[in-house]
């Protein structure tokens, strides 16, 4: 398998999935939110919204990774089925300045105003690490 090193991670075409979705994740700026399906477009899977959010869960994307920050295509929170208290991902978003709403839906965050607007040169990095 050829890899080589990009900003010391070591990289590859064949890089595990999880370790993409890790890569990605601690990219998602504090007080912003990202969507499943938007990690895993960034991660070179643009089908795989419901793989990201089994990395997310089950821990196999690693440790340390701000999951909180991740929330469905339409704002809403996953809550209790991914973390220890059922309000803990809407305090984690709250206590770093992002407003959720309770919606007929559940908790939800406006992705028009906190959403990660990655850039077209975040987008080109993770191209290039998983490619390579």
């Amino acid at each position: 398998m050829d890899s080589k090193k990009q900003n010391g991670v070591s990289c590859c075409k064949d890089m595990d999935f999880y370790e993409r979705v890790r890569q990605v994740c601690l990219k998602i700026p504090c007080g912003k939110a990202a969507s499943y399906g938007q990690i895993a477009l960034l991660c070179g899977k643009p089908t795989y919204a419901r793989q990201v959010g089994y990395a997310l869960r089950t821990g196999k994307a690693g440790e340390g990774i701000p999951a909180h920050r991740i929330v469905s295509a339409d704002g809403v929170l996953s809550g209790a089925q991914s973390f220890a208290a059922p309000d803990l991902q809407k305090r984690m978003l709250e206590k770093e300045g992002v407003v959720v709403r309770l919606t007929d839906k559940g908790w939800r965050v406006d992705l028009k105003e906190y959403g990660w607007k990655h850039t077209e040169a975040e987008a080109r990095e993770f191209y290039l690490m998983f490619r390579a």
